[in-house]
């Protein structure tokens, strides 16, 4: 089974596809996105230009939490945020940036919770149903398909987020992830998890330091 999710991509994309449940929210986990305004932003504003990485970015939800909050940093103009996953139909949703409105009073209330300077409601346009993100925080993303498992190195990156990614990958394929992006990541860059992921127990945990612990 595993020579042939990491040689065979398109096997790999549809167990994956079978395998999780691509539930996301807006700032979901509140206290990372405070964490990552709080702690990580301000070293960030130190570069010229900053690079996220979103890998395993699933329908964009996410994503677009994070152009927001670097909007709100004033990071935004000085930032390129490439966002990835292996899967395409949650690819072209997370393109398209349009949400259930159903949705938003959630939203709205973690985007609070995560230190939120502004209005939520600013960021999206009402129609019927959908909640539409605006035009300006889809201006700096860069949307790509990329298979974490059988896809090289990404660049030199100054932030990358994958959350949720690591819970379906055994031992020797986060391994394998983790290398990726300790080689992807400029020195001192940052590497953000999901709040029940780490790297403690990895060969490559030597190469990072914790710089803010889960809630």
């Amino acid at each position: 089974m595993q020579h042939k999710l990491l040689y065979d991509s398109k096997f790999f994309v549809t167990l994956l596809s079978d395998l999780t449940i691509n539930v996301t929210e807006m700032f979901r986990d509140p206290s990372f996105f405070k964490v990552l305004r709080e702690v990580v932003i301000p070293e960030l504003k130190k570069q010229p230009f900053v690079k996220v990485w979103h890998a395993g970015c699933s329908s964009g939800e996410e994503v677009y939490s994070t152009a927001i909050l670097m909007k709100e940093e004033g990071l935004y103009k000085t930032s390129l945020i490439y966002a990835t996953d292996a899967d395409d139909v949650v690819l072209d949703k997370a393109k398209f940036g349009v949400f259930a409105i159903d949705r938003m009073k959630d939203y709205t209330t973690n985007y609070r919770k995560a230190g939120g300077l502004a209005s939520f409601a600013d960021y999206y346009t009402a129609r019927y149903d959908n909640a539409i993100m605006d035009n300006s925080l889809k201006k700096n993303i860069v949307f790509s398909n990329h298979n974490l498992v059988t896809d090289g190195v990404f660049g030199e990156m100054d932030m990358i987020i994958c959350r949720n990614v690591f819970i379906y990958f055994n031992r020797d394929l986060q391994d394998r992830v983790f290398r990726l992006f300790s080689e992807s990541l400029r020195p001192g860059g940052f590497l953000c998890l999901g709040t029940k992921e780490t790297i403690r127990f990895s060969s490559f945990s030597d190469d990072f330091e914790n710089v803010a612990d889960h809630e």
